[in-house]
């Protein structure tokens, strides 16, 4: 059987070989496989896309296929309306555009707060400077340790320590050559300490950069013995020049400096130049100079040297009633007599050196 399977097999494969030496030898049979041939393949190139200057683009029959822009639009929106309504979309933009200006003010307040604590850690950090020793909030002048020597080892002032609160009224006193003048030009900062530190409403005199030493000087009102008045001007310019030099409006300054000369009983001799006023009424002008800018601090250097009893007394009086109105006052002279009747706390140096500081105490008063 299985020699029987085996000679049919053979056969098969011998006849298979006849067919195909045949077909092989047929020239007409050869021809007709290569005219299928060239058709298959040019039925495939006309299905490949056509080459242009960009590259393969579609063949052109499917750009001669109708496109309809309205239906393609149609498509697209109810697309979109699948998703979100087209009329809903304004209201996304509006929304999101709400939710940028809220975070945008977020972050603006947020950053204000951060500015205003900086601020705040800065202020709380001076304040802590000037409490630093002897420098309380109600402290208002205050000198630590302070020496002032013009010639090596000949000290004007030598390790004078003195404290001012603030709505003191109070005198220093000592005979000429004693170091109050020494004392009046540390704290105006037309000198610097030799050693020590000074504070003046705040500001550390000693350190002052220049350009801050004329703020430091408008924090106090300063009168002098000379008076020192612009002799072309009359009591009103006199008054509103210091007004000037901070640069207030026009319509305050009209307002303000009448009435600190109704303060100091000149209101009616507002157009009087210097020379022709009193010594008392110049004493006056340079009173309502010093205080139309209301500095919390009013130092007079010899207030009354050159004024009568009579107008020696009205001054005082004036500067008492400043004083009860809140302001600082500190009045360097050596006129015993106002010291001894006034009884406000005295202060005496001697020779550079403070002997004594009487609450109630008159002049020439020591330890």
């Amino acid at each position: 059987m299985a020699k029987r399977e085996l000679e049919d097999s053979e056969e098969l494969r011998a006849a298979i070989d006849d067919l195909n030496k045949k077909v092989a030898g047929d020239p007409e049979r050869e021809e007709h496989i290569l005219r299928m041939e060239e058709t298959e393949e040019h039925e495939a190139e006309s299905r490949r896309p056509a080459e242009t200057e960009d590259g393969y683009d579609l063949p052109e029959e499917e750009f001669t296929e109708d496109y309809d822009d309205e239906i393609a639009v149609k498509n697209f929106e109810d697309r979109i309306n699948d998703t979100v309504p087209m009329g809903g979309i304004g209201d996304i933009v509006i929304s999101s555009d709400e939710a940028l200006r809220e975070d945008r003010e977020l972050r603006g307040a947020e950053a204000s707060e951060r500015r205003t604590r900086r601020e705040a850690v800065k202020k709380e950090g001076f304040r802590r400077k000037r409490r630093k020793g002897k420098h309380a909030d109600d402290v208002i002048i205050s000198l630590e340790g302070v020496s002032k020597s013009y010639v090596k080892g000949v000290p004007a002032l030598n390790d004078v320590n003195i404290t001012i609160k603030k709505g003191e009224f109070v005198f220093i006193v000592g005979d000429s050559g004693s170091g109050k003048s020494t004392l009046i030009r540390l704290l105006l900062r037309e000198l610097k300490p030799t050693t020590g530190s000074i504070w003046v409403n705040g500001f550390q005199v000693e350190k002052l950069r220049r350009g801050r030493i004329p703020k430091l000087r408008r924090s106090m009102g300063i009168v002098f013995q000379d008076f020192k008045l612009l002799k072309d001007r009359n009591v009103y310019e006199n008054v509103a020049f210091a007004q000037r030099i901070i640069q207030v409006p026009s319509r305050e300054m009209k307002r303000n400096v009448p009435d600190i000369l109704a303060t100091v009983g000149l209101a009616g001799k507002y157009k009087a130049r210097p020379n022709e006023l009193s010594g008392g009424e110049q004493q006056r002008v340079a009173l309502a100079r010093a205080l139309v800018n209301k500095p919390p601090i009013l130092l007079a250097d010899e207030p009354t040297g050159n004024l009568d009893p009579r107008n020696t007394i009205e001054i005082m009086k004036l500067l008492e009633k400043i004083n009860k109105d809140g302001t600082t006052v500190v009045v360097v002279t050596h006129n015993d007599k106002i010291v001894n009747e006034m009884q406000k706390r005295v202060i005496t140096i001697k020779k550079g050196v403070v002997v004594s500081d009487e609450e109630t105490g008159g002049y020439g008063d020591e330890d």
